[in-house]
């Protein structure tokens, strides 16, 4: 038999969800980024302020990913902004 959810677990889970951190935010130069995608480059000092394409954040990402492959973090932004790139940028 199921057990029904509540009320409150309903509110506690609502209130448990960062919905900010996957905001979409347009910089300068058209590039579209999440909070949480800047947290992570800001974290790693890769300047994504001063590019003109995701494309080229993926090159930055690239290059400190082949100094240490181990940074997840920085591994799964650069999934989600290459394929944000490649939806952005392809021609259907």
């Amino acid at each position: 038999m199921q057990s029904k959810i509540t009320d409150e677990e309903i509110l506690e889970f609502s209130n448990s969800l960062d919905l900010e951190s996957n905001l979409l935010k347009t910089y300068k130069s058209g590039v579209m980024l999440t909070n949480y995608e800047t947290q992570v480059l800001d974290k790693y000092n890769i300047d994504y302020r001063s590019v003109s394409s995701l494309k080229e954040i993926i090159y930055l990402v690239e290059e400190v990913l082949n100094e240490d492959s181990s940074l997840d973090d920085l591994e799964n932004i650069s999934l989600s902004i290459s394929e944000r790139d490649y939806y952005m940028n392809t021609n259907k």
